[in-house]
């Protein structure tokens, strides 16, 4: 299937700044399933744009905007393939538990073992695995999508609910959330009570009615890495396998690894970060603009929030550019 993604960002400061600097994760990523076949980037005002890929192969662009100004829009549009996963077996074998643990204990992928900032265990998460009753048994596969299920039907969807990159622990005390939320909580799961290699999928989902995603935004899911399968992708969300309705566009340990987009600036406002996302079959018509609801501000970052990272990311950019 072919499939054309429209993603545009757009920041809104409450005065004009200065010296922004920005960072993107918006092309989709080329794989075994998977081939970007183009990719277009628009910013206005104009910048000069860089690219590099990260340790995990992931794609990023970044520019910065010495001009003041007041408003800055970015437009990712991308054509992508991406192809029917194979079929999993019905089971793998009860002996893959030790298999994985020799591999981990070899310190083979121990980063997407051990817990990130955004997967910590914590008391409420503790309980959610008591309450779930998470643990080793069977096979990793089935002991995989039982999880799956079950994290999916304890928690309720609803767009409004946190933030794309909220603590767990909030989506955990409300018993809903967003597709991130239901991704690093199963993260947190998997790493702390399977123990298994898993990583987040930061990427694009063709909709559905029946899926409990927004519409209008970005989708995230994870990847578990098993005995002879490799990376299998499951999404909590809607209790399905990942299949050939998803994009892939970046992995890492969580979301603060690959947001779409990451942004510091110098000057005394606040931000307001608006995203609409549109994914459509290639050759189909372009369904168009999002709704008010489906445009709803993703994120919002106070002066010293942004600041407190500007020094940081001007640095990492400047030796990126050596």
């Amino acid at each position: 299937m072919r499939y054309t993604v429209r993603h545009e960002t757009q920041y809104r400061y409450t005065s004009p700044v200065a010296e922004s600097v920005t960072e993107l994760r918006m092309q989709p990523a080329t794989t075994a399933l998977q081939r970007c076949v183009a990719f277009r980037l628009h910013v206005q005002p104009a910048a000069q744009v860089f690219t590099f890929q990260d340790h995990e192969g992931n794609h990023v662009h970044h520019f910065s905007q010495p001009a003041p100004h007041e408003e800055l829009v970015i437009l990712g549009e991308s054509e992508v393939e991406v192809n029917p996963r194979p079929p999993l077996p019905a089971a793998l074998a009860p002996g893959d538990w030790a298999r994985i643990d020799l591999r981990t204990a070899a310190g083979e992928r121990w980063d997407l073992v051990a817990p990130s900032a955004m997967t910590a265990a914590t008391p409420l998460l503790e309980a959610f695995a008591d309450e779930l009753d998470v643990a080793r048994r069977g096979d990793p596969l089935t002991a995989l999508l039982a999880l799956n299920t079950a994290l999916h039907r304890a928690l309720a969807y609803d767009a409004q609910s946190t933030q794309v990159d909220s603590p767990i622990d909030e989506a955990l005390a409300k018993r809903c959330g967003v597709c991130q939320d239901f991704s690093h909580i199963m993260l947190g799961l998997v790493r702390n009570r399977l123990r298994l290699p898993c990583r987040y999928v930061s990427g694009y989902l063709y909709p559905r009615h029946s899926d409990h995603s927004a519409a209008g935004a970005t989708h995230a899911w994870i990847e578990v890495w098993l005995p002879g399968l490799e990376w299998v992708g499951v999404d909590p969300t809607n209790n399905i396998l990942a299949g050939d309705r998803h994009i892939v566009v970046a992995v890492g340990r969580d979301y603060q690894d690959v947001p779409p987009t990451r942004g510091v600036f110098k000057g005394g406002a606040g931000s307001e970060l608006t995203v609409a996302v549109r994914v459509f079959p290639t050759g189909a018509p372009d369904p168009g603009g999002v709704s008010a609801d489906a445009k709803a501000p993703a994120y919002r970052a106070t002066i010293e929030e942004l600041q407190s990272r500007y020094t940081q990311a001007v640095l990492a950019i400047q030796m990126q550019q050596q």
